[in-house]
């Protein structure tokens, strides 16, 4: 898998600001608000009806503004009742003040806390999500939802959620992805980088696009 199209997922706030332009602030803020260890779970039912389901997560914030990979990653593992120290994830997958490199990064310390091949890595390498890569997405949520475990999405840019909210990570960021509605087409993140905003609903194009030229961790 090239590895040259997935980019660093978070900068420093003087690099981010650099590389951007000068990212708005409430954009900074988001991705450097210190992680007040909340606990409380993003979503508490597990429930499958209606094509929906929703996993029971809990909840953490991300401790720096870097360390978003980590804290992804461990709300991801949380579902299934695991609680694996960031920093300890964030040694694994090599996560300086720069961020954590690429999705690739991330599956491995998955499997390893999952058992060797359950997560593999997808990319979604335009500019945009093709049509094909959007359906692929809903498969792959739905498939590791329906088994119990979250998805970790390398993002970048900025979307709206089914709120209205707006949410910019112009340097890069890390969510999970731990439930969804509607057959896929919306889906619940997980979102380690303020605890005021630790989960919302996005459509599932909305997400695609929000990782295209990057990649996500799905199960296989």
């Amino acid at each position: 898998m090239r590895t040259d199209i997935l980019r660093k997922t978070a900068l420093t706030i003087a690099a981010a600001a650099a590389t951007a332009g000068g990212i708005a602030g409430p954009a900074i803020a988001a991705q450097a608000t210190p992680g007040a260890q909340a606990s409380a779970a993003v979503v508490q039912a597990d429930r499958k009806s209606n094509g929906e389901r929703q996993l029971d997560v809990r909840y953490e914030a991300q401790p720096n503004f870097y360390y978003c990979g980590p804290a992804a990653t461990r709300n991801a593992l949380s579902v299934q009742g695991k609680n694996i120290d960031v920093h300890a994830m964030a040694k694994q997958m090599g996560t300086t003040e720069a961020g954590t490199n690429s999705i690739n990064d991330i599956t491995p310390v998955l499997n390893k806390e999952t058992g060797k091949d359950v997560y593999k890595s997808v990319e979604i390498p335009g500019a945009r999500a093709e049509a094909k890569q959007v359906e692929k997405l809903r498969e792959d949520v739905v498939r590791t939802v329906d088994g119990g475990r979250a998805v970790v999405a390398n993002i970048a840019g900025t979307t709206t959620d089914t709120d209205g909210t707006t949410h910019a990570f112009e340097g890069g960021h890390y969510i999970s992805v731990v439930g969804y509605h509607d057959n896929g087409d919306t889906v619940t993140v997980a979102d380690s980088a303020d605890p005021a905003q630790a989960s919302y609903q996005v459509s599932i194009d909305a997400l695609a696009n929000w990782i295209a030229s990057r990649g996500y961790s799905t199960a296989s």
